[in-house]
């Protein structure tokens, strides 16, 4: 296993820090101050400039206008646009769009790919995913209820999806739906492309996540299909694959969002070590840095971002040499590990910059706001731990 950075990413991954720091970091106060919608202007004009430089799309084929990147090399990618919440946007690799280009890539038409695919690679559109349901556990998507049809040369879709991210401002949802409730449980489940005009389709609102409902891309939204029909060429592979498609877009994603994670694990435990330095706590001029027990929380603290960065990267590298099969073990452990790590730190990180820490005037209110979901999201921390322990056992016992 080879996890070498190589000096051509080694160049790249230095253009890129430097813009982040320099062109992004400026905007977080912003950010945590107005509505998403009010940013775009700014950010098109960023994303313009990472155009550009020719950093648009690390993970997008070139032949659809991105970098091309394998998937650690994207790793590293993620990892340093992690540190700021709108890095991902504005190098346009954000999830969901970066899933459904994956989707469209693999399994989409000549016809769907030329009116869905290249204006989403190219930045033109935004998409959202409508997979998970109030009523029924994200974890489990063989337990899905909304429904398609099929209605001579259309699907009428019918159901409600939560927690679907970035509908606001969305031009095409990816809409997983219940084609067959009599198959085989895998085999339910299909995916369509439901473009957001569509009569029928409409966003009940979006989810106030702790306090705060954001807008446009900054937004979780509840949406619901009323007789929503569709032309059945918008169906996404064939009847029945959206199970397996969900499970090939889950994989690399889940590489994406811990990398992310661990480039915010990585700024919050720098603000952590900065703030301990400098936060005065006697008159003889102690700051918390000279604490014993600060010492011990950085020590650990090291420690795990550590392994759980080499792990992130060591699932990377196994999905893309071994394939999703052999890593499905690696990529189930990356999930829950990264995920708690990132808490502890930026818990750790808000307790060392007492009540700045609580304020907006810094990024670690709105992590700890809105990254307490990532160890829920994309299946909680205990359908991992549970199925991973299963497998484990099952293979010493056999």
């Amino acid at each position: 296993m080879n996890l070498a950075v190589s000096d051509r990413l080694k160049l790249i991954l230095k253009q890129i820090e430097d813009f982040v720091t320099h062109e992004i970091l400026p905007l977080e106060s912003e950010f945590a101050q107005k509505p998403f919608k009010e940013l775009l202007p700014t950010l098109a004009e960023k994303r313009a400039k990472v155009k550009a430089l020719g950093f648009w799309g690390p993970q997008i084929p070139q032949e659809l206008g991105g970098m091309g990147l394998a998937l650690v090399e994207h790793a590293y990618v993620s990892e340093a646009l992690g540190r700021s919440p709108l890095g991902h946007y504005v190098f346009g690799c954000q999830a969901p769009d970066a899933g459904n280009i994956e989707v469209l890539h693999q399994f989409g038409t000549k016809a769907q790919q030329e009116e869905w695919l290249i204006p989403l690679a190219r930045g033109d559109m935004r998409s959202c995913f409508a997979m998970t349901e109030v009523d029924t556990a994200g974890s489990n998507p063989t337990l899905l209820r909304a429904s398609a049809v099929k209605d001579g040369e259309h699907y009428i879709l019918n159901g409600r999806k939560w927690y679907t991210t970035g509908a606001d401002g969305s031009r095409f949802a990816i809409a997983m739906m219940v084609t067959n409730s009599e198959a085989h449980p895998a085999m339910r489940a299909s995916m369509f492309i439901v473009p957001t005009d569509t009569p029928g389709f409409r966003i009940l609102r979006n989810i106030s996540i702790m306090g705060d409902a954001g807008s446009d891309y900054a937004s979780h939204a509840e949406v619901v299909f009323e007789n929503c029909r569709i032309p059945k060429e918008n169906l996404i592979g064939r009847e029945g694959q959206g199970f397996k498609i969900a499970q090939e877009r889950l994989g690399p994603g889940r590489i994406h969002h811990c990398m992310r994670w661990l480039g915010i694990s990585a700024r919050a435990f720098e603000m952590l070590c900065q703030r301990a330095n400098k936060r005065q706590i006697h008159g003889d001029g102690a700051t918390l840095a000279d604490s014993e027990i600060t010492q011990l929380y950085t020590a650990e603290l090291a420690a795990e971002l550590h392994g759980a960065r080499l792990m992130t990267l060591s699932a990377a590298w196994a999905i893309e040499h071994l394939g999703m099969s052999k890593a499905r073990d690696e990529v189930a452990m990356i999930k829950f590990v990264v995920a708690n790590t990132m808490n502890r730190i930026i818990d750790r990180a808000l307790q060392i910059h007492g009540g700045l820490g609580m304020s907006d005037d810094t990024i670690l209110s709105s992590w700890f706001r809105h990254e307490r979901a990532a160890r829920i999201y994309d299946g909680a921390d205990e359908v991992h731990k549970l199925s991973l322990g299963k497998r484990i056992l099952r293979d010493y016992r056999r």
